[in-house]
């Protein structure tokens, strides 16, 4: 777990009012402790992911929602696909699937 500043201090174009506006828009969900923000592994990925997309490749804020929203659809059936990928290495299920696509 990181605190608020450890993660703002990993970039040094990020200003501390910045990355609370992101949580603020639901598009970073640290969190909350009694005085500060809790980030986990995956929320700092998330604020790379964002500060890449907003700084190197001139994403703007309005933009944000829609591609976040793309790239978290994008990943959900990335993970979908992996799971029948490996459902489809029984034979059963194999199978299954064939039979059902020549109906």
């Amino acid at each position: 777990m990181m605190r608020l500043t450890a993660v703002v201090a990993l970039f040094p174009d990020l200003r501390e009012s910045e990355l609370l506006a992101w949580v603020d828009r639901g598009w970073v969900h640290p969190r909350p402790s009694e005085t500060d923000w809790e980030f986990q592994d995956i929320d700092v990925a998330r604020v790379r992911l964002i500060h890449d997309l907003h700084r190197d490749m001139a994403v703007q804020e309005e933009t944000m929602p829609l591609v976040l929203s793309l790239l978290d659809q994008l990943y959900t059936l990335r993970g979908q696909m992996q799971a029948v990928a490996r459902a489809v290495q029984d034979e059963a299920v194999r199978n299954a699937i064939l039979a059902a696509l020549r109906e």
